[in-house]
């Protein structure tokens, strides 16, 4: 297993620079340190450990997470926008993902799995009552990862990424009210810097 992490390691190092055009099997191996063999043994292309790299994203920020219901949901985003600047694994996933174009073919695995894993805490938060009535859950979801796909690009348009953090406090100063009665919404810690 650890050399399969190393790989993906390596990849997401070399995706993260490069992108997937630019990007190399023979550079992958070589920052990975592994062999053509070993390389093979656990990719079958270049494809296929770039949807590895992908798919991997909710691994940089889940385990972060020790909070739970709307709380949860914000601190997801707030632990992403802190680590998509300093967690190469996630910052690669990101740009591969935002970056298709088609040519070998298109996953939109990475945003559905995102949306899963907010819906799952955004249901646990309307059971709490924590949400009003008339929110989607799934919508909701939805709507939060495409929200911070696009912050995130203009954040890196804007600043490298540097005012990501705040721009997602900015976001949830806008949503919380429409989607939270009053007193579930003041709760709420908006404390980003808790995650730096």
């Amino acid at each position: 297993m650890k050399t399969r992490e190393a790989i993906i390691r390596g990849a997401a190092e070399v995706f993260d620079e490069y992108g997937f055009s630019g990007a190399s099997v023979s550079r992958i191996m070589k920052r990975a340190g592994v062999s053509q063999g070993a390389m093979y043994f656990h990719f079958k292309s270049k494809e296929d450990l770039a949807r590895a790299v992908m798919n991997a994203q909710p691994e940089t920020v889940v385990p972060r997470l020790d909070s739970h219901g709307l709380q949860r949901i914000v601190d997801t985003t707030f632990v992403w926008a802190w680590q998509i600047q300093r967690d190469v694994l996630l910052r690669a996933g990101v740009r591969l993902t935002n970056d298709q174009d088609g040519t070998t073919g298109r996953d939109a695995t990475p945003y559905v799995a995102w949306a899963q894993i907010l819906e799952v805490t955004l249901r646990e938060a309307q059971y709490d009552g924590e949400l009003r009535e008339f929110v989607d859950v799934g919508q909701l979801a939805e709507f939060l990862v495409g929200a911070c796909t696009g912050m995130q690009m203009f954040a890196n348009a804007v600043s490298g990424r540097e005012d990501l953090p705040d721009r997602t406090v900015a976001m949830w100063r806008i949503l919380l009210p429409g989607i939270a009665p009053e007193r579930i919404a003041e709760s709420i810690d908006l404390d980003v810097r808790r995650f730096a």
